[in-house]
């Protein structure tokens, strides 16, 4: 909360105040009284705090911090009876501002989405009861917001009774609120009311897709009655919340200080853009609500695929501390030598199981490398920053579907106007910072004139080679193809990093043959913006190639072939070549934001794409253990080894 608020400007002490200074007091809490008496006898003002509408991903009762504070200095946001900041930005700001209003409309959509709310360790893997019901929202018993509209037992009773009167015959569900189902406070409703069609839910299902669900909804004053209204409800309203009174919503009150009408959008832009105070917790500084929006996408993703705890199957030792940072934050991980072992273990201790690409066949999700990986190789055992999970398949082999194939598709139906913004960014950003997957230095040598074309070499056992290029399998057969297809280009031949510190295979003896330059050492980003055209196997080169406008070539079948975007000789299957055509930023956005999972190497969180771009951009990025650099050179003479020992 101190940093918070130092954050929004205020210096935050002990001791009594002078005139003019503000004290300051937690809402309405049963304290706030203390700090009312001392500032009118010194003559101070009060200032009420309280958390943010999108909080965190646990109630704050179980000690996680907020991401983000109400400061109000006139009242506060939940009691209607008396003006508040929020009450007056609503009522008088002109809330016109096309750029505003399409943050908002993106807020709306990114958290319908992501189904995040105050708290959103809810999940999305169960089904909520059977649409058509009528929604009824309980809140804790002797909560402020609550006594600030004079609701107890007896109004909680009356607004159920309203809601079987006005809609008879009808199913009606009694959602608890999530301190209840912690345990931590009681609500207002309990066992006794589920009498005939009325049903308490205290399930784990997220308060939107109980909103969709719902035919109409009863509230005092709860938050889900502002999120009734951004899913499209006019919820029926008996206490006297921030979002009543504009239009909105059907009052049992009267609001005569609000005679402003306004739309959702407007509400949303003045309620969740404009007022709070928002903490980036990543940058350690004052956020916007789009910061905020993507630390709770991470985190609630997060909670959700490991709250059930992970088996893993096939992890090396040098991996298996930095897996157990990235999917071990719910329940620590368990570790198994094979698949099989792992599926046993899985099923009998209510786990999932995961393995590493090539070891998980169809049985257990796929663990991969992201895109944006690391500054360093892997081969060198740098742990990765981002990691994906695929459900389906793997984006590597064609053969069979993956998530992110269908990924893709979804992007290519439909791109948000706040999607294509915010991947517009990131590509920008990684474009602009000289970003890549490993992100390795290396200046750019005097290069020949004419029309160049980067080839980058693969590493040649790899399984994206072994799946993805059923066709052409060796470097040296890329570089000859490419020479054979473009005789007068200038061909500049980039060997890859693992290759050149002598850790994998893919050696090509004499590419003076049909490379013009070989650029070793070079750093990939500086390499792409010095060509003019890029042929590859199934390199990710090419999809960074993409990034910047390059046109590609490939002769295999990566993840980003066949969509339209690249001139492909491989075999593209079927599935790829029907339907809508995906553009870069829809490829981008599947590929980067909605595909991977991020975590920030500096606070251990899960977090967003564009956290980890900072970070590599930066370089706050921890280096390698000394353990790790050991253990790397002994993988190296072994790789060395092996391959005089083949020749």
């Amino acid at each position: 909360m101190r940093r918070i608020l130092a954050l929004g400007g205020y210096r935050v002490t002990v001791g009594m105040p002078a005139a003019g200074d503000l004290v300051g007091v937690w809402g309405q809490s049963p304290y706030a009284r203390r700090g009312e008496a001392v500032a009118a006898r010194r003559g101070a003002q009060v200032v009420r705090v309280e958390d943010a509408f999108l909080r965190s991903l646990h109630p704050g009762r179980t000690g996680e911090p907020p991401l983000g504070l109400l400061v109000d200095h006139r009242g506060v946001h939940f009691d209607g009876r008396a003006p508040s900041d929020l009450e007056n930005l609503l009522g008088e700001h002109p809330l016109d501002d096309h750029v505003l209003l399409e943050r908002a409309r993106g807020v709306i959509a990114r958290m319908r989405e992501a189904q995040v709310s105050k708290y959103s360790a809810t999940r999305t893997d169960v089904a909520p009861p059977a649409p058509g019901y009528v929604l009824v929202v309980d809140q804790t018993h002797g909560d402020a917001s609550v006594l600030a509209s004079g609701g107890d037992r007896a109004r909680f009773l009356e607004m159920l009774f309203v809601a079987r009167e006005e809609n008879p015959h009808c199913r009606i569900l009694l959602k608890t609120h999530p301190e209840t189902a912690h345990g931590f406070r009681e609500g207002h409703f309990g066992p006794a009311d589920a009498i005939g069609p009325v049903a308490l839910y205290d399930g784990d299902a997220s308060p939107w897709a109980l909103l969709e669900g719902a035919t109409r909804v009863y509230t005092l004053s709860s938050q889900m009655g502002f999120e009734a209204i951004l899913v499209g409800h006019r919820p029926r309203v008996f206490g006297m919340p921030f979002y009543a009174g504009w239009g909105l919503t059907d009052d049992e009150s009267q609001f005569p200080r609000r005679k402003r009408r306004l739309t959702k959008v407007q509400l949303v832009a003045g309620a969740l853009v404009l007022y709070p105070v928002w903490y980036d917790p990543y940058r350690d500084r004052r956020g916007e609500i789009e910061d905020i929006l993507g630390a709770l996408e991470a985190q609630a993703r997060a909670w959700r695929e490991d709250r059930q705890g992970w088996v893993v199957a096939n992890a090396r030792l040098w991996k298996r501390p930095f897996l157990q940072k990235f999917f071990g934050r719910e329940k620590r991980l368990r570790f198994e030598d094979d698949v099989d072992k792992a599926l046993k273990l899985a099923s009998s201790t209510g786990r999932r199981c995961m393995a590493w690409s090539t070891a998980a066949g169809e049985r257990a999700v796929s663990l991969e490398d992201g895109f944006l990986r690391s500054r360093g190789l892997g081969a060198t055992l740098v742990p990765p920053l981002s990691l994906t999970l695929d459900h389906e398949g793997i984006h590597f082999d064609p053969s069979r579907p993956s998530t992110l194939e269908r990924l893709i598709h979804l992007r290519a139906k439909r791109m948000r106007p706040d999607q294509t913004e915010r991947i517009h960014r990131v590509i920008q950003s990684l474009v602009g910072r000289g970003l890549s997957k490993y992100n390795l230095a290396g200046g750019l040598p005097k290069l020949p004139k004419g029309y160049r074309i980067l080839v980058p070499g693969q590493v040649e056992d790899d399984a994206s080679i072994l799946l993805g290029s059923p066709e052409v399998r060796t470097n040296e057969d890329l570089l000859r193809r490419t020479r054979e297809a473009n005789p007068d280009a200038v061909i500049l031949w980039k060997p890859h990093p693992d290759v050149e510190a002598g850790l994998r295979s893919g050696r090509v003896d004499a590419p003076e043959r049909w490379a013009d330059l070989t650029l070793d050492r070079v750093d990939i980003s500086l390499a792409l913006d010095a060509v003019e055209e890029v042929w590859t196997l199934t390199s990710g080169t090419g999809f960074e190639a993409l990034l910047r406008g390059r046109p590609v070539t490939t002769m295999g079948v990566p993840f980003y072939a066949g969509w339209g975007l690249t001139r492909d000789l491989g075999p593209i299957p079927e599935r790829r070549l029907s339907g809508p055509r995906p553009t870069v930023e829809a490829l981008a956005h599947a590929t980067l934001i909605d595909y991977p999972r991020y975590r920030d190497p500096v606070t251990g969180l899960p977090c967003s794409v564009e956290t980890v771009v900072d970070r590599l951009a930066n370089s706050t990025i921890p280096s390698p253990s000394a353990l790790n650099r050991g253990l790397s050179k002994l993988q190296g003479a072994l790789a060395s080894y092996a391959h005089l020992w083949r020749s």
